[in-house]
């Protein structure tokens, strides 16, 4: 939600004024992001310091980054919802912070790596935590502080979130259906006196399927839907399930062919080497034209499906045991060594479900960088908190969402499909047309390869199996998409 360059000598002044589009003091600034919807204030202190506080501009529980900066002191906290990451990195007495991991691209080493985080993209055993790749750039998350003094930055963690443990009966006529529609209704509502024009992520799915119920229903004065067409038959029965939702709605609905923007697409961000996150999503080449096309349509807000399959989760939030990782045959001896830390260094139980809210990290900046503010209202802390009460039956395939698009006269086909939308061939695609040729790139010259995390051998075998098999192993994009991302930062 903003980014900045802080001198700790700065921070004894009060001389903030606003230059163009940030605060500015000495050689110090802080500058908020440009989404329309947000809010900046800068408060000076009484005589020392200031308060930056960055929030979304409605009523209601709001997202936040503030700054308190005191003499030689500067603290940036977050609030609950994470839905923009912000990376902290220190030269000397300077603290650099963003939004965007690229913003801190001049303190970036991609050959000085966190081997913890790097054997958990490269094992896909993702974790939270304040570890990013990088070695000495951290991630402030969720309702963390961070402290910086002469001393150096620490991360404050918070105590862990409390959550229900334990589904509650309902009442006797209580309805969930009809709860869950007016919950979700007003939560979308406190955005209506802020953002005229919005736009909604629909897959085809229950998930976006209700969020696009309650937007339509929510009273905006522009609504548009947007989102990838996966190929062939699956595609086509995702074709109708969007056009009877949209035309049900009465939504203007724009879908981008996915299989024309697979992974390492010629054109695409990692074919060019731009600049990027090398941790980003596997469809960020075919969502970045998506997200080209909610921007070019002028809507603030774009509301997400995020956290469905979360919040339907029938255990508690505290004993969910994470799924066992496939294993890497291509690890190289510093990963396989890395491997026995991934679950340290981890952050507190959060408010919000941790995969909606790592997700939220590799999804959500390349929208603020249009200046497109996301939301994702199934994991509002309200609607989290009403998931967990709910008895377990309620949640199991999704019922509830499920029963709700029945009620709203959508047709089977569209409540509960047989066929649902997945990424896999898509990203299948990109690996066969475009990645063998950038893998045997990655065996002649190789940045993880040097630095011990992939073994070239194991690599190059994996390559030449993968060419001959009906269906290439997706765990090759991860090591492939970790390896063009570093270079894209070298």
């Amino acid at each position: 939600m903003l980014s900045f360059r802080l001198r700790l000598t700065d921070t004894r002044s009060t001389a903030w004024r606003w230059d163009t589009d940030r605060w500015a003091n000495g050689q110090s600034w802080i500058r908020p992001a440009h989404a329309a919807v947000l809010d900046a204030e800068l408060v000076p202190g009484d005589g020392t310091g200031a308060c930056v506080l960055v929030r979304e501009d409605k009523g209601g529980e709001v997202d936040f980054t503030s700054l308190l900066l005191r003499p030689d002191e500067v603290q940036v906290s977050a609030g609950v919802f994470g839905t923009a990451p912000l990376y902290l990195v220190t030269v000397g007495e300077v603290l650099y912070g963003s939004w965007g991991l690229t913003d801190l691209r001049p303190h970036l080493r991609p050959d000085r790596l966190n081997p913890r985080a790097v054997a958990r993209t490269l094992g896909r055993q993702h974790r939270y935590s304040a570890d990013t790749l990088f070695d000495g750039v951290y991630r402030l998350t969720e309702r963390a502080t961070a402290v910086f003094t002469t001393a150096g930055l620490a991360i404050l963690y918070p105590e862990p979130a409390q959550h229900v443990l334990e589904p509650r009966r309902l009442r006797t006529g209580a309805d969930p259906v009809d709860a869950s529609d007016a919950l979700l209704t007003e939560i979308l509502g406190e955005w209506r006196s802020t953002a005229n024009c919005v736009g909604v992520e629909l897959s085809g799915g229950a998930d976006s399927g209700n969020v696009s119920l309650s937007t339509a229903a929510a009273g905006f004065g522009s609504v548009h839907t947007f989102g990838l067409l996966m190929g062939g038959r699956i595609g086509r029965l995702q074709q109708d399930r969007r056009r009877m939702l949209a035309d049900h709605l009465g939504l203007r609905d724009t879908a981008v062919p996915a299989m024309q923007y697979p992974p390492f697409v010629p054109g695409g961000v990692r074919e060019q080497g731009a600049p990027h996150d090398p941790a980003g999503a596997f469809y960020q080449e075919a969502f970045d034209v998506v997200r080209g096309h909610v921007a070019a349509h002028g809507c603030e807000v774009i509301f997400t499906g995020g956290g469905g399959d979360e919040v339907n989760a029938c255990h508690s939030r505290t004993d969910a045991e994470l799924p066992a990782a496939d294993p890497v045959p291509w690890l190289g001896d510093k990963a396989i060594e890395a491997l026995a830390q991934v679950d340290e260094n981890l952050a507190p139980i959060p408010v919000l479900p941790v995969p909606t809210l790592m997700a939220f990290g590799l999804h959500n900046p390349a929208y603020l960088r249009l200046g497109v503010w996301p939301v994702a209202p199934l994991v509002h802390p309200r609607v989290v908190r009403f998931m967990e009460q709910l008895p377990y039956e309620h949640k199991q395939g999704e019922a509830m969402f499920r029963n709700r698009l029945r009620r709203a006269g959508l047709p089977e086909s569209v409540a509960a499909p047989t066929e649902p939308e997945n990424f896999l061939a898509v990203m299948e695609s990109g690996l066969r047309n475009y990645g063998l040729s950038l893998l045997d790139n990655m065996l002649r010259e190789s940045l993880l390869v040097d630095l011990g995390y992939v073994d070239p051998v194991a690599l190059a075998l994996a390559r030449d199996h993968a060419e001959r098999a009906p269906v290439m192993p997706d765990l090759l994009c991860d090591t492939l998409a970790l390896e063009v991302g570093l270079r894209s930062l070298a």
